[in-house]
């Protein structure tokens, strides 16, 4: 009988949860190829889950490739984090059509990207503190192909950030400098970490809050910001004539696509992503923990719900709380 009464309470929790899952439906969120991405996506992915009865589910991409593919094809629904002033008119032309919009604010103190020189470097030349100080000084930055110039470590495809470093780097045009792509965010880390290890002169494509620069401590390189070369040439891929420009710092929202965003039979899901707001210093303190522990983006977003009930707590209703405690 035990048995019995055991077997009916488990399928009665399974019916609940089904009903749960099949009320709320499918949600798909974007995951990028660095830690706060990854961290915050996978943050929404449990707590629309364990707390709020969805399919929630992340998809690996890039900011461009995926805001282009909820523009055109509606999926995946939402991207927990995005910069949309760094998209340039792959975000402004699909928000003037109505098929992607903000539905929330992902870091409430937003992000800064730049090019990043080792403290080492900015303290041993303290002269050094803009873009075009670093540029006049090939020898302090050498390529590892060519140590006759010096080099610019851009990010890999697919990114905003890269897109703007090679504009950059070409209204730059200085011949006595080479850009060097890498092919992955591994790859750009390691070739940070490398030279930290060699205390060898290096600018990088970067962006804080990360954990790389809590680890590798590095000094954002200063330039003007110009907001109607930014949206004339800077962020856009194929102009053929861009003009020195500089990042200034951006937003970080969270988008959804039209068809998502026009649901209206989940309202509590859709206060949960008004409600839901990160800050810089609380992003950091995953990421760290996550680099520290060799753990991937779902390690840490339960490390966070475990160890951060102060700050999660305050995105969502009590009962809501109670149901993602009870499941970790």
């Amino acid at each position: 009988m035990k048995r019995l009464l055991l077997s009916a309470a488990v399928a009665s929790l399974m019916a609940g949860v089904g009903a749960a899952n099949a009320e709320c439906g499918d949600i798909t969120l974007g995951e990028f190829s660095w830690q706060s991405s990854q961290a915050m996506a996978n943050v929404d992915k449990l707590i629309l889950s364990l707390g709020y009865g969805c399919n929630a589910s992340t998809v690996a991409g890039d900011t461009v490739p995926t805001i282009t593919a909820m523009i055109e094809k509606g999926q995946p629904d939402v991207s927990p984090e995005a910069t949309p002033s760094l998209l340039g008119d792959v975000y402004t032309a699909g928000a003037a059509e109505g098929r992607i919009g903000q539905i929330g604010t992902a870091i409430s103190d937003g992000q800064v990207s730049g090019w990043y020189i080792p403290t080492y470097v900015a303290e041993a030349h303290p002269e050094i503190k803009t873009v075009e100080d670093a540029m006049a000084h090939p020898e302090l930055f050498p390529s590892s192909e060519d140590p006759s110039k010096g080099a610019v470590i851009q990010g890999p495809q697919g990114w905003g950030d890269t897109v703007v470093t090679a504009q950059l780097f070409k209204g730059l045009n200085n011949p006595n400098f080479v850009l060097v792509p890498t092919g992955s965010a591994a790859a750009l880390d390691g070739v940070i970490a490398k030279a930290y290890e060699q205390k060898t002169g290096i600018i990088a494509q970067y962006w804080s809050p990360t954990s790389l620069l809590v680890q590798y401590p590095m000094v954002r390189l200063e330039m003007a910001h110009d907001a109607a070369e930014w949206a004339r040439c800077t962020s856009v891929q194929d102009c053929p004539d861009p003009k020195p420009n500089y990042w200034t710092e951006a937003e970080m929202v969270t988008l959804a696509s039209s068809e998502f965003s026009g649901r209206t039979d989940i309202p509590e899901v859709m206060d949960y992503f008004k409600t839901r707001s990160w800050t810089q210093a609380e992003v950091s303190q995953v990421m760290l923990w996550m680099t520290e522990n060799q753990a991937n983006g779902e390690d840490g977003a339960r490390w966070f719900l475990k160890n951060l009930p102060d700050v999660w707590t305050k995105w969502v209703p009590a009962d809501v709380a109670e149901k993602i405690n009870a499941a970790l």
